[in-house]
């Protein structure tokens, strides 16, 4: 069982309370238990930037076909991009992003 709660509310003693009586219940039945808050700060960050290039139909399948082609695992993005010589630099680093 998983409870989930802000990290910033994790120390109200209200919180701490409930948690500790929920983790005893559910461990007496021979469950796990676990509590889960928000990743770090920059994680979160990262993930919420990347999201925005998740929409396929933005992206030119040619240019995503080039970067597949390409084998740019491994690489840092400037050069990924350089992969991409034909295409203009906001093109390539979105395309490269939106494969991330």
């Amino acid at each position: 069982m998983v409870d989930v709660k802000p990290l910033h509310r994790l120390s109200k003693p209200e919180v701490a309370f409930t948690f500790d009586w929920t983790r005893r219940a559910v461990e007496s039945r021979g469950w796990k238990y676990e509590v889960w808050s928000e990743p770090p700060t920059a994680e979160l960050e990262n993930i919420r930037f990347l999201a925005g290039y998740r929409r396929d139909w933005l992206f030119s399948p040619e240019i995503l076909e080039e970067l597949r082609d390409a084998d740019v695992d491994g690489l840092v993005l400037r050069q990924a991009m350089e992969c991409l010589p034909d295409r203009s630099e906001p093109q390539a680093r979105a395309a490269i992003h939106h494969l991330l």
